[in-house]
Formats: structure tokens, C-alpha cells, sequence
């Protein structure tokens, strides 16, 4: 049975609306030395909902992770442990993907010189220096292409909006996910979601898959 050209164009429409999501989680782990390393809390339960609820939704998804948890079904996994590691994969997935999205706890520092072996303890102060980490989210807003969607988080413990808001800008995001610290390890949230040029959508009390599924309608609702 031959199709339609209607039939046809539909299924067309359909196929060119799925898209290819990259996203990081987890929090990265900077290593003083081979036992011991600078982290934080974040369990990553965010990052992997998104990649759930995108690949739900019928999309494509590669997911960067330093969390421990289990990938989800379908989902391309690419594991690291530093904020390097981390960088230098979404380098080499960015170019293919419509849509990155950082909800990752990158540390903002890591050790200059990291021991080779354990560090002794001596009962005497240690002072390790510390050199700041390459900022993914605003290489990725200065390298994006006209069709490409570069979504950000700010974990913020005042001036929430006011500061998400001046993220979004400089470094040059289509969307802001913005939650205050008690949203680390939590089971539910309020986060306050902004797109560029949109104004504030508030989701009060939300599980992570209730979000996840609502930030990744909106960024179908502004992918061309």
C-alpha cells in the first residue's frame, strides 16, 4: 500500500522533532591523592531523571556521568571521575548533539600538584593548593551553534533568581534550572526555571522525574 505525501510528511515532521541530548551529572572528584579527593554532595538523581524523561520521550541520549547510580535503559553512558574528564568528553560529544544539559556539580577547583602516593599523616596542618577548573557550561554557551540549546543549573543560597538570571546571561544559556542547597539528596524541590527571553515558571515540591519531565517539554517547546 503506497503512503500518502501527507502520511509521509507527518512521519518526517516526527523523525526531525526527535533530538539528541547530551547531559552530565554527578559531582566530580578532584583526587589529592590515589585514596583522597575533594567532592561534594550531589547525588546526580537529577541528571539521571533527565536522561530518563528525554529518553521517554522518544529521544536520543548520552549521559556523562561521575555518579555512581545505574544509566537508565537505552541511554548512552560515558562514566568520569574529574571535572577534565568531564570537560574533554562533552568536547567530544557537543558538536553531535541538539541539546546539552549541565546538571552536573562540577568542582570549581582541584589540586595543583596531586600526590603520587598516599599522603602520611605527620599530625601537622597540610596546606594543598588549589587551581580553578575549566568552565564547561560557558565554553559550551560561547561554542553552541545557531540551532543548538545550552541548558545550565545555579544552586544558589541567596539572591536565587537574581543571580540565576545574570548565569543565564553570561554565559550565554537558552535555559536556567535554579534550586537552593536543599535541593542536594532531596527527594523533592522547588526549582525555579527560566528560558532566555521567557519569563519564571516555579515548580514548588516537585519530585525529580515531576521536573525532569517539565524541563524537557519546555525545551521542546524551543527546539527548531
Amino acid at each position: 500500500m503506497k503512503e500518502s505525501p501527507q502520511r509521509l510528511s507527518e512521519e518526517r515532521n516526527k523523525t526531525s522533532s526527535k533530538m539528541h541530548f547530551l547531559i552530565t551529572t554527578g559531582g566530580t572528584r578532584e583526587y589529592i591523592d590515589p585514596v583522597r579527593f575533594i567532592s561534594n554532595a550531589s547525588s546526580g538523581r537529577m541528571g539521571y531523571a533527565l536522561a530518563g524523561a528525554a529518553q521517554k520521550a522518544g529521544h536520543r541520549v548520552t549521559l556523562i556521568s561521575a555518579s555512581d547510580l545505574q544509566p537508565p535503559v537505552g541511554v548512552e553512558f560515558v562514566g568520569v571521575d574529574s571535572a577534565a574528564e568531564m570537560f574533554k568528553a562533552v568536547k567530544n560529544f557537543f558538536g553531535k548533539c541538539d541539546c546539552l544539559i549541565m546538571a552536573a556539580a562540577v568542582a570549581d577547583y582541584s589540586p595543583v600538584r596531586p600526590a603520587k602516593s598516599k599522603i602520611k599523616s605527620s599530625g601537622k596542618p597540610l596546606t594543598i593548593k588549589l587551581k580553578p577548573t575549566a568552565d564547561i557550561l560557558k565554553w559550551a554557551g560561547e561554542h553552541k551553534k545557531k540551532d543548538q540549546i545550552v541548558v545550565g543549573f545555579a544552586l544558589e543560597d541567596k539572591k536565587l533568581r537574581e543571580r540565576a538570571e545574570r548565569k543565564l546571561k553570561e554565559k550565554n544559556l537558552d535555559m536556567i534550572i535554579a534550586n537552593a542547597p536543599a535541593a542536594i539528596d532531596a527527594e523533592k524541590s522547588t526549582v525555579a526555571i527560566k528560558i532566555q527571553k521567557g519569563g519564571w515558571t516555579k515548580m514548588e515540591n516537585a519530585g525529580k522525574t515531576t521536573i525532569a519531565k517539565r524541563v524537557i517539554s519546555l525545551i521542546e517547546s524551543i527546539h527548531t
